[in-house]
């Protein structure tokens, strides 16, 4: 039996999407007694926009949080119902995997972790503001008037600060469609001294399954078999369905066009600046008037959901053309609306005014993660939430923070950009962020990261046997691969010539075989048998270490040079008005952002060479270097 509330806790989550959820759970997994404080006990982990969870850079940060020990790839293995792997045509680097999830299981393996979870407490009830005692954040009061006392507090809001929803030119208060908005923590923060900024996101109109015609479109299966995100799921429990996938036309754009005049986006009435990367279907039309048709993806909302979702055209103009724009389309001449397509405005905190920890930096004590930062993507939500858990944990274990290299996670790729150079659209991860992403793949993120999750006390001991034994049959695999030799004679010519393989002239390696791009790893095993004893997910990894082995030691390389500048600490309270030869512009950035290295500080935007070398110089004189 779980005991009562703790008269002070050691966290506080506020929210319960992404970001909060998989905080929550870390902490308490962790052993500190938490709080989860949510406005719906009914909508924890919900899946507020898009039926999916991973996709290009984003699998791979749900890799990430797997290898660490978080919960989001596990919760996605249970629930999701059609796996795929993107980019299988090209590098190692770039392929990732992207599930669809039916999202009424998905809210129910969440809630069933959430509530069994010793040391994690959840609350319904809306944060109005934050506790503040000797400069420090302390706890929360909330709108039924109840104060709850923590030593720390993580904001994981979402879109619900001040949220107001667009259909048309008609608008109302909300953090999504049926929820309300959190209207008092914006003006706590203000208080505080926090600087506020407004974003936009929006989502499509969700469809009736029954009243759309999928004969007439094209079938996207998954892959057979569905590939897992967890390193620790053993078999997909859910039955797979296919997705289907129409385009939009000229009748549609049409349509579209006769709405501008009556759109929130075109007439000004949206304040909030949109996602760059997922503009909605009329931002489209007006920026690419050529193009006579847009993708739609058609992607079921559960096995047994009524409703589907039209991936590709969010949408926020009046519900007359939203109408006439999804009827234009084919298979959809007869498809019925069942929730209209909005956009939401919201508030969140321009993240230069986080240290790398993700805490605060007006309010200590106080942490944040998701789309308070000025994020998009349930994916960079998680892995956010489990940032800021692991930083709670070593900060009162007093260990050193937790803080990843921008050539070991993508989540620190992430985190780096956010409180490094900030955001003014919300952010979504690419594979094209990261510097040295052959060296961030989906398939070695345990070999990353696990250790690391180990050490922090979030990876159990069967999650690490699993990766020992990994480890391990990896190891093993390559010394063998380099040591066995290949001499050209008759027996082993016939063995290379029906795997397709060139003979080679002289004895080689057998690495230099694998090396051979129509050669198959599995097809080696004639000529080592230990090949049949590992693991696919093994022999995957290694071939990718083999073949890669030049670019990857130049990718090492690269980052050993540039980990000079990361090592290279400047003093917390630098005067930057004291450096020679650093421009107005450079001491006002410097000292807004407060970099940790010289490594951060060489990647603030409008930080030049020059800059660095200026800093290098007066900190050498100062007998700080």
């Amino acid at each position: 039996m779980k005991p009562a509330f703790p008269d002070i806790f050691d966290a506080i989550v506020v929210g319960a999407g992404h970001a909060g959820c998989e905080a929550a759970m870390a902490l308490a997994r962790m052993g500190r007694s938490t709080l989860l404080l949510t406005m719906n006990v009914d909508h924890i982990g919900q899946l507020s926009c898009n039926p999916a969870i991973g996709g290009l850079a984003k699998g791979h940060m749900v890799r990430e949080i797997d290898a660490l020990g978080g919960m989001m790839g596990l919760w996605a293995d249970a629930a999701g119902i059609q796996f795929r792997t993107l980019n299988t045509r090209k590098g190692p680097a770039v392929r990732a995997t992207r599930a669809q999830i039916d999202r009424d299981e998905y809210m129910r393996v969440v809630k069933r972790d959430i509530f069994s979870q010793q040391s994690l407490w959840v609350w319904q009830d809306t944060a109005e503001s934050l506790l503040v005692e000797e400069g420090r954040c302390a706890g929360v009061s909330t709108r039924l008037g109840e104060v709850f006392k923590a030593r720390n507090v993580m904001l994981t809001t979402g879109t619900f600060l001040r949220g107001l929803l667009h259909v048309g030119l008609s608008n109302f208060s909300g953090g999504r469609l049926g929820d309300p908005s959190a209207e008092g923590m914006s003006g706590c923060l203000n208080e505080l001294g926090f600087e506020l900024g407004r974003l936009k996101t929006g989502t499509t109109p969700r469809l009736l399954k029954d009243s759309v015609d999928f004969d007439k479109m094209e079938v996207q299966p998954g892959d057979d078999p569905p590939p897992p995100f967890s390193f620790r799921t053993t078999h997909i429990p859910m039955p797979q369905l296919p997705c289907h996938m129409t385009w939009t036309n000229a009748e549609a754009h049409e349509a579209i066009r006769s709405g501008f005049e009556r759109s929130p986006m075109f007439t000004g009435v949206i304040e909030g600046t949109g996602a760059r990367y997922c503009p909605s279907i009329e931002d489209k039309i007006a920026r690419f008037p050529d193009k006579d048709r847009h993708q739609i993806f058609v992607e079921p909302e559960g096995l047994n959901h009524p409703e589907v979702y039209p991936n590709g055209i969010p949408t926020s103009l009046p519900l007359d053309v939203q109408k006439r724009m999804i009827n234009a389309c084919v298979g959809l001449e007869n498809a019925q609306i069942v929730r209209p397509g909005y956009a939401i405005e919201y508030d969140y905190i321009p993240p230069t005014q986080l240290l790398p920890t993700l805490e605060s930096k007006p309010l200590p004590g106080l942490w944040c993660a998701g789309q308070i930062n000025g994020t998009s993507g349930y994916e960079e939500a998680a892995a956010q939430g489990l940032w800021a858990a692991m930083n709670i944990q070593a900060a009162t274990e007093g260990m050193e923070p937790f803080l990843l290299g921008r050539d070991q996670a993508y989540m620190a790729v992430l985190v780096d950009d956010l409180v490094t150079k900030g955001t003014k659209e919300p952010y979504r991860m690419f594979t094209s962020r990261a510097e040295h992403r052959l060296l961030l793949r989906e398939g070695n993120a345990d070999q990353r990261l696990t250790k690391t999750g180990r050490r922090l006390g979030l990876v159990d001991d069967d999650h690490w046997n699993l990766f020992s034994r990994k480890r391990e049959q990896i190891d093993r695999l390559l010394k063998a691969m380099h040591e066995t030799g290949i001499k050209p004679d008759r027996e082993t010519r016939k063995t290379l010539e029906g795997i397709g393989a060139s003979v080679p002239g002289k004895m080689v390696e057998l690495a230099s075989i694998l090396r051979q791009p129509q050669v198959d790893v599995r097809d080696l095993a004639p000529l080592l048998p230990m090949v049949e004893q590992c693991d696919e997910a093994v022999l995957d990894e290694v071939t990718t270490e083999i073949r890669y082995e030049g670019y990857l030691q130049r990718q090492k390389e690269l980052v050993e040079r540039f980990r000079e500048l990361e090592n290279l600490s400047i003093p917390e309270d630098m005067d930057y008005s004291q450096v020679a030869g650093l421009t107005r512009e450079a001491v006002e950035k410097l000292g807004t952002i407060r970099p940790m290295t010289l490594g951060q500080a060489s990647r603030i935007s409008g930080i030049t060479p020059a800059t660095i070398s200026c800093l290098e110089v007066y900190m050498k004189k100062a007998g700080l270097l």
